[in-house]
């Protein structure tokens, strides 16, 4: 297909495409005459990923290079394309490195010995717990730290079922890029999951009607 019937099939707009073509987040297509190229459903699919990772994802065009590089690293292992991934939907100074110890992080990695699990010192999440942590204290809300345990669980139950889907792909490539998309999509349908669960427990704790006994 020309790049104009990619741009109909994709609804991306033409000059959207040639960008991400300079960018280098599109394959280039098969050269047919100058200033001409030829594009196949491979190149529809790659528009329609970087489509999700920036609208869905909101990740910025630097770090959507990034995580489409790890995809098409195959001798990458997939604990570090996880670390990539991980990094691009922690790109905020929530996740950012804490200079100094704090009753935050001394809780986080006292919790992470007490669950046994391996995590690296650097992974983003234990400074974007500590600091969430540090600030229920901050603000007057300590026993909001009590969700922790059931936090982890449901964490944990997520994190079992991340890699069982990337498990069941074959080839090393699709499993690179059900990690990447996994992780950066799942986080927003985590957070709308979320929100339904707790209007639907809400509604089942606090009836409307309570209020009117």
């Amino acid at each position: 297909m020309k790049i104009s019937e990619l741009s109909a099939a994709s609804g991306v707009p033409v000059a959207t495409l040639k960008f991400y073509l300079r960018e280098q987040l599109l394959p280039a297509g098969r050269a047919t005459k100058v200033n001409q190229a030829d594009y196949d459903e491979s190149h529809l699919r790659r528009v329609q990923l970087i489509r999700a990772l920036v609208d869905v994802g909101s990740l910025p065009v630097a770090t959507v290079r990034e995580v489409l590089t790890a995809i098409d690293t195959p001798d990458l292992p997939l604990t570090w394309v996880f670390g990539v991934a991980q990094l691009a939907v922690s790109d905020a100074s929530l996740y950012a490195p804490m200079e100094e110890e704090t009753a935050g992080t001394e809780a986080v990695h006292a919790a992470i010995e007490r669950l046994g699990w391996h995590v690296s010192p650097g992974n983003p999440g234990v400074q974007g717990a500590a600091r969430v942590l540090d600030s229920y204290e901050r603000i007057g809300h300590p026993e909001l730290a009590q969700i922790w345990d059931g936090y982890a669980a449901g964490a944990e139950l997520i994190a079992r079922a991340d890699l069982a889907t990337v498990a069941a792909r074959d080839d090393v490539q699709d499993m690179a890029e059900t990690v990447v998309v996994g992780t950066v999509l799942g986080d927003a349908l985590i957070a709308s999951l979320r929100r339904m669960a707790q209007e639907h427990i809400s509604n089942q704790q606090f009836p409307a009607n309570r209020s009117a006994e």
